[in-house]
């Protein structure tokens, strides 16, 4: 990394809405108004099935492309968990049908068990572990990695494309060019692929010291799950100015497909139509699955620059109907083969400081969706249905599954600094604290870490989550 993105050290200590608004401060192109009203968050995408045989290229976006809004979508929560999300179907990509609904739904494939080796029979992914525990009934799990009591090290490689962003005018011609190349160093340095010491275990990254602060009494001592980085693919991804949207009475319509801003550190923000951003990224993982880059024994990353996802806005389509999406994981299978294919993938997006409050920037949204991964690879891990914390006890706002980053964005301590030297170089991250899975299991205490509910932040969930009310 260069010395122009480190500073000296100093001592410093995202589904539903988060509190903290929005504050950038910008020169834009109506990306800022757009922000400043609006709340970071994250969606729960649906698992896309996929034929690489037959998808030997990305399909190429055209004038005459034309994205589905799914009937009773109003949020990108809706359109990421409709069938392969947004229009992929218009594009040429050979995508089969895939699951109608994803919800802990104990009928999917994936009840399979693995040894302490970690070798799901029947699936070709990366090493998993399962466990369960009991609240009124039993909540099975899985998760990355070799089971705690076998120790050792488990290596997964996570593969990395980094996509830069050309977008246009209306005419075609070039408005601005945003490159991932300035977050690129600060990302690979950041505590999801560099060591830091934690309570639970000294140089060690960011997601390995969640698992083991859940396991840490009864793990074997040297038992981690270690991310190897390597950028495998550096994309560019043309964005037009407007994108066809077939609503669901049938008729089409052009829309705004982004806006920009400028941050508060001089870097350019987009936001992105979450339909035509899932055409992106699903082409663009197929893409790598074709190419070799993405593997089924890894970590798949497709990382963006100040990339926020927004709604549309069906009663006026050319402004969002909500905003800001900053990342998700999920996995693509190959149906009808065995062992089936899964490679599990994930978006995330680096942050600018300012833009969502304090301490929500850089690799928030990348610490936030690489734990959920570990602790919920499949999108199965049911729990007993949870309240958000710090809402109404009325409100019923609630989930049932093992989101571990889900329950602690909504709270304004969500995140934790953490300084990195590299190279002489110190760089402050903030990466998120993330839910236990003692605190899913409802328990009036928990055999996690110092008795903790969250982790790095110990304080931040006090105690286990409330139960849903009836």
């Amino acid at each position: 990394m260069t010395v122009s993105t480190r500073f000296t050290l100093f001592l410093c200590v995202v589904l539903f809405c988060i509190p903290a608004k929005a504050q950038g401060q910008v020169k834009d192109d109506g990306g800022a108004a757009i922000i400043a009203g609006s709340s970071p968050s994250y969606v729960r995408a649906m698992p896309r099935a996929i034929d690489p045989t037959q998808a030997s290229q990305i399909p190429a976006l055209t004038s005459s492309t034309v994205l589905d809004f799914p009937a009773n979508a109003e949020t990108s929560r809706d359109v990421f968990k409709t069938e392969n999300g947004a229009g992929t179907a218009n594009s040429g990509a050979a995508f089969p049908k895939t699951f109608e609904d994803f919800d802990g739904d104990e009928s999917l494939p994936d009840v399979r068990k693995s040894p302490l080796g970690g070798a799901i029979t029947g699936l070709d992914t990366v090493p998993t572990f399962q466990g369960a525990f009991f609240h009124n009934s039993f909540f099975n799990f899985t998760m990355i990695g070799q089971h705690p009591l076998a120790g050792e090290t488990t290596l997964i490689p996570a593969k990395i494309t980094e996509v830069s962003l050309t977008l246009l005018n209306a005419d075609g011609s070039v408005f601005k060019t945003v490159p991932f190349a300035p977050f690129e160093d600060l990302t690979l340095d950041s505590p999801n692929f560099e060591e830091a010491n934690y309570r639970s275990g000294r140089n060690i990254q960011f997601a390995d010291a969640v698992q083991r602060a859940e396991f840490f009494h009864v793990m074997d001592g040297d038992w981690h799950t270690v991310l190897r980085q390597k950028v495998v693919n550096r994309v560019t991804i043309t964005v037009p100015r407007f994108v066809n949207v077939r609503f669901p009475d049938g008729s089409i319509h052009q829309v705004r497909s982004y806006f920009t801003g400028t941050a508060a550190d001089g870097n350019t923000f987009v936001l992105m139509l979450d339909l035509l951003f899932n055409f992106f990224f699903d082409n663009q993982v197929v893409g790598d699955i074709n190419a070799g880059n993405f593997l089924t024994k890894a970590l798949n990353m497709s990382l963006f620059p100040n990339t926020f996802l927004f709604s549309l806005n069906r009663n006026n389509p050319n402004t969002p109907g909500g905003c800001c999406v900053l990342g998700f994981h999920t996995y693509y299978f190959q149906p009808g083969v065995d062992p089936q294919p899964r490679w599990i993938a994930q978006f995330a997006s680096w942050i600018s400081p300012g833009l969502f409050g304090p301490g929500f920037q850089d690799v928030t949204a990348l610490s936030h969706e690489t734990s959920e991964a570990f602790n919920d690879p499949f999108l199965n891990n049911a729990t007993p249905s949870w309240q958000f914390p710090g809402v109404p006890a009325n409100a019923k706002i609630c989930q049932n599954n093992l989101e571990t980053g889900d329950p602690v964005e909504v709270l304004p301590d969500a995140t934790v600094a953490l300084n990195i030297k590299e190279r002489n170089e110190v760089f402050t991250y903030h990466p998120q604290t993330e839910a236990l899975l003692q605190w899913f299991e409802m328990g009036t205490t928990s055999n996690a870490i110092d008795g903790a509910f969250s982790f790095p932040n110990e304080a931040a969930l006090p105690h286990s989550a409330l139960p849903c009310p009836p």
